[in-house]
C-alpha cells in the first residue's frame, strides 16, 4: 500500500466519521422540532377555540359529565402542548451547554428567561386583551417558560443526578401541597402563588395579575428535560435513543392507568358514571392548573414516544414539515396571536355578538376548519423566519425567538 494510498484511505475514514456524526445530529435535532411543532399545531386548535367558542368555555379540570365529547377530546389534545414544550425547552438548554460553559449557558438562560417574562407582561398580554394598559396581566405560558429557564439557570450547576431526583420529586409529590393555601395577608402570598396557587395578585388600584401557570411543577419538568439531555448526546446512537424513549414513555402510560386507576393521589377523583365514554373520559380528565401528576404523566410519556416516533420517520415530508413549525416557535406563538385577534376583532366589527357577549362558531367543526386553514397559511412566514434564523446567526436577538 502506497503512503498515498494510506492517506486517501484515512481522510475518507475521517469523512464518514464525520457524515455519520452530522446524520446522527440532523436526525435528532430534526425530531426534536418535529414533536415542537405538532405541539404547536396542537397548541392552534385550542386557541382558535379559545377565540371563537367562547361561549362553550371548559372548567379545570375538564367537567368529563357536562361537557360534550367532541369538546372534550379538543380540549384534551391540547394537553400535551405545555408538558413537551417545557421538557423541550430543559433539553435544549442541554444541548446549548454542550458548546458552551456551564456560566455561558447560566447567562443565555438568565437572560432569555427574563425575555420571555417580558414578552408576557406586554406582547402577549396585549394580543390577548388588546388593552393597553392592561388591566389584568395573564401570567400564563410564556411567563412559566421564562421563570423556569431562570430557575435553570442556577440549578443546572448541580449534578446530573441531583437534578434527576430533584424534578421527580417535585413533579411526582408537589400535589401533596394542593391543601397549603396562603392569603393575601400573608408576606408569603405572591411568592407561594406564583409558585403553586392560582389566584389574582393585586398590583396596583387598577391592576392584577392572575398566576394562571403556577411555576413549581413545571420547574421539575424542566429539570428531566434537562436530565434527559445526555441521550441526545453525539455518543449515544439513535437507536439505543429511540429505545430508551420508547421504554419511558410506555412506561409512564402504564403507570398512569395503574396510579390513576387506583383513585388515590395525583387527582381528583374519576367516577363511573354508568356510561362507558363519560366513565372514560372522567379517567383520563385532569388538572393543569397547576398541572397534576396525572396530568403529567400521560403527557410526557406521549411526548416521549413522539419524540422516538418522529426520529424513526426523519425521512418523511411530514416530519420535515413539522420541523419547520418548531424551528421558530416563538414567531410562530406572537404571529398566530395577533393574526386570532384581528380576526376576531373583523368578525365582531361585521357580524357583531352573535352568541350573547362573544362573537363565536356556531359549532366545533368550524374550529377544526379554520385551525387547517391558518396552520398552512401561517406555515409561510414561519418557514421564512427560520430560514432567516439560520442564515444570520449573527443577529443575536434571533436566538431569543
Amino acid at each position: 500500500m502506497t503512503l498515498s494510498t494510506s492517506v486517501a484511505g484515512q481522510a475518507g475514514s475521517v469523512s464518514s466519521a464525520l457524515a455519520s456524526s452530522a446524520a446522527k445530529t440532523t436526525s435528532r435535532m430534526l425530531a426534536i422540532d418535529a414533536l415542537r411543532g405538532f405541539v404547536m399545531l396542537c397548541m392552534l386548535v385550542d386557541h382558535v377555540r379559545e377565540t371563537f367558542l367562547l361561549h362553550r368555555q371548559v372548567t379545570d379540570p375538564i367537567d368529563a359529565l357536562s361537557v360534550t365529547p367532541d369538546l372534550f377530546f379538543t380540549r384534551l389534545l391540547s394537553t400535551i402542548c405545555a408538558p413537551v414544550f417545557i421538557f423541550l425547552t430543559g433539553l435544549s438548554a442541554w444541548l446549548y451547554s454542550q458548546k458552551h460553559t456551564a456560566n455561558e449557558t447560566s447567562v443565555f438562560l438568565l437572560k432569555r428567561g427574563l425575555f420571555l417574562v417580558f414578552l408576557e407582561l406586554t406582547f402577549v398580554c396585549f394580543a390577548w386583551n388588546a388593552e393597553f394598559p392592561p388591566k389584568t396581566l395573564w401570567l400564563q405560558v410564556i411567563w412559566c417558560i421564562g421563570i423556569c429557564m431562570i430557575a435553570l439557570a442556577g440549578l443546572l450547576h448541580f449534578k446530573r443526578g441531583w437534578l434527576i431526583v430533584l424534578g421527580v420529586a417535585i413533579v411526582a409529590g408537589h400535589n401533596l401541597l394542593d391543601g397549603v393555601t396562603v392569603g393575601p395577608e400573608s408576606p408569603f402570598y405572591v411568592p407561594w402563588s406564583i409558585l403553586h396557587q392560582r389566584v389574582f395578585i393585586d398590583i396596583t388600584e387598577f391592576t392584577r395579575a392572575r398566576t394562571t401557570y403556577p411555576v413549581l411543577p413545571w420547574i421539575g419538568v424542566i429539570l428531566l428535560g434537562w436530565a434527559i439531555g445526555p441521550w441526545f448526546g453525539k455518543d449515544m446512537e439513535p437507536a439505543e435513543r429511540i429505545s430508551r424513549l420508547l421504554k419511558v414513555g410506555v412506561g409512564l402510560l402504564v403507570a398512569f392507568v395503574f396510579i390513576r386507576y387506583l383513585n388515590v393521589y395525583g387527582e381528583k377523583p374519576w367516577v363511573q358514571t354508568g356510561e362507558s365514554l363519560r366513565t372514560f373520559m372522567s379517567f383520563l380528565s385532569a388538572k393543569k392548573y397547576p398541572p397534576s401528576l396525572m396530568f403529567l404523566m400521560p403527557t410526557l410519556g406521549l411526548g416521549l414516544i413522539l419524540l422516538a416516533l418522529f426520529e424513526k420517520a426523519q425521512d418523511r415530508w411530514s416530519t420535515a414539515t413539522l420541523a419547520i413549525y418548531g424551528g421558530a416557535p416563538m414567531f410562530f406563538y406572537l404571529l398566530h396571536l395577533y393574526v386570532l385577534k384581528a380576526m376576531y376583532l373583523v368578525a365582531v366589527a361585521i357580524w357583531g355578538t352573535n352568541q350573547g357577549t362573544y362573537y363565536g362558531f356556531d359549532n366545533l367543526p368550524m374550529v377544526w376548519l379554520w385551525s387547517v386553514i391558518l396552520g398552512v397559511l401561517l406555515f409561510f412566514p414561519t418557514r421564512w423566519f427560520a430560514n432567516l434564523k439560520q442564515r444570520r446567526r449573527d443577529i443575536a436577538i434571533l436566538k431569543y425567538l
